[in-house]
């Protein structure tokens, strides 16, 4: 654990700036061989982005909460997030799985809010959640459409494919 240190401070930081916040909720505690997949699969992508530094992640703060784990990111740039979120052989694979094996059970939930901090952006995404975070505070609207993606709802229309 980091010591303390004594006074009061601020972040010294300069440049762009993304805050991106990740977690899952345990909708279902006995359903252990549908969320388990899910956490243990965070382990192996936060080590992936701190062996490889030039993909723009800075560093992460690990929280628990009484539904699951949550994870407060910071990126260099949102291009550099998506195009790991896009392009990250671990974090396709995780997404997949979720997306094939768990989603369906509504046993577990994922979630992810972004913070463009210098540009005043943000968006969210909720997926077998109960209300948290930002859309607990401003309510939920369904992700399709113009909000189906984290850039079409940050307001940008040209998407990077998703490579296979």
């Amino acid at each position: 654990m980091a010591k303390a240190e004594a006074g009061r401070f601020t972040a010294a930081y300069s440049g762009s700036l993304v805050v991106f916040i990740i977690g899952m909720s345990v909708n279902r505690w006995w359903a252990v061989h549908r969320w388990l997949p899910v956490f243990r699969a965070m382990g192996p992508m936060i080590a992936e982005l701190y062996k490889n530094k030039e993909l723009g992640f800075l560093d992460m703060q690990f929280a628990l909460s009484p539904k699951g784990p949550i994870l407060i990111q910071y990126w260099r740039s949102y291009d550099q997030l998506e195009h790991y979120a896009r392009h990250g052989a671990k974090h396709l694979k995780a997404w997949r799985d979720f997306n094939t094996k768990a989603a369906k059970s509504h046993a577990v939930g994922v979630f992810h809010e972004t913070y463009i901090v210098d540009e005043g952006k943000y968006e969210s995404v909720y997926v077998n959640m109960p209300k948290f975070g930002l859309g607990r505070v401003a309510g939920l609207a369904p992700a399709t459409g113009p909000r189906e993606t984290a850039r079409r709802r940050l307001g940008g229309q040209n998407e990077p494919a998703v490579a296979e």
